[in-house]
């Protein structure tokens, strides 16, 4: 499987992030999600560490803004099983991009490598 592939969900969850903290109007943190864009590029252990971190976090995020908005569909009795679709899926997609970073592709990708070559474990 392809590296672009790997990192894909990752990807993808970040603009997704980004894009519901735009929504919320809180710009640090679409600026954060942006630069986690970057951090794909940096081939350190650490980056991949953080991207895991924040994927993480932003999963967490997307189970508790829907805690936050099914009760008040719900007692409005508007359809919300979509917003639970949508809302899961994202959460599920940021999972998954966390998850990938465990694959035997990225693990190497981001072993670090410093001058004297990739380090061992």
């Amino acid at each position: 499987m392809r590296t672009f592939l790997l990192l894909l969900p990752a990807g993808l969850s970040a603009l997704v992030l980004a894009a519901h903290f735009l929504r919320r109007g809180d710009l640090g943190l679409v600026v954060a999600c942006l630069a986690l864009l970057g951090l794909l590029f940096v081939r350190r252990s650490w980056a991949a560490r953080l991207v895991q971190l924040v994927l993480l976090a932003g999963a967490f995020e997307w189970l508790r803004t829907l805690a936050a908005l099914l009760p008040a569909r719900r007692a409005a009795g508007e359809p919300w099983v979509r917003l639970v679709a949508i809302l899961g899926g994202v959460a599920l997609l940021a999972v998954l991009g966390a998850a990938l970073f465990e694959s035997r592709r990225l693990r190497e990708r981001y072993r670090g490598s410093g001058p004297a070559g990739p380090r061992r474990p």
